[in-house]
């Protein structure tokens, strides 16, 4: 409904008003419209960011999870998130939260968390 009103020429704060929805909702929607028609309208996925991690960078993470840390040289018995955060920063100066490398990374490369 917001759209046809302002296809129908009425301005956008009218359209946020009638559609129940703040001015950016309608300039969006509206910017979506116009580059891929209505059908982008309906179940649109939200694009979300990008990853930052390419398939190199994953899968050198995956080799270096499986090879497993040398207690001896690493100090430690298994790769914590924060030791994977730490390695991508001083391996390809990728900064990443734990939060994300878990979410986005761990979980669709299948590395399993201890």
């Amino acid at each position: 409904m917001a759209l046809s009103e302002i296809y129908e020429g009425g301005s956008r704060s009218k359209a946020a008003r009638v559609g129940g929805v703040g001015r950016q909702t309608v300039r969006d929607w509206v910017v979506r419209f116009d580059a891929r028609g209505p059908g982008d309208l309906v179940d649109g996925k939200a694009p979300g960011n990008v990853c930052k991690l390419s398939i190199h960078h994953r899968e050198a993470l995956l080799a270096l999870v499986e090879s497993g840390p040398i207690p001896a040289v690493h100090r430690v018995v298994r790769r914590r998130l924060k030791d994977l955060v730490q390695w991508l920063w001083d391996e390809f100066r990728i900064e990443v939260s734990e939060t994300t490398l878990e979410h986005r990374t761990v979980k669709r490369t299948h590395i399993r968390q201890p």
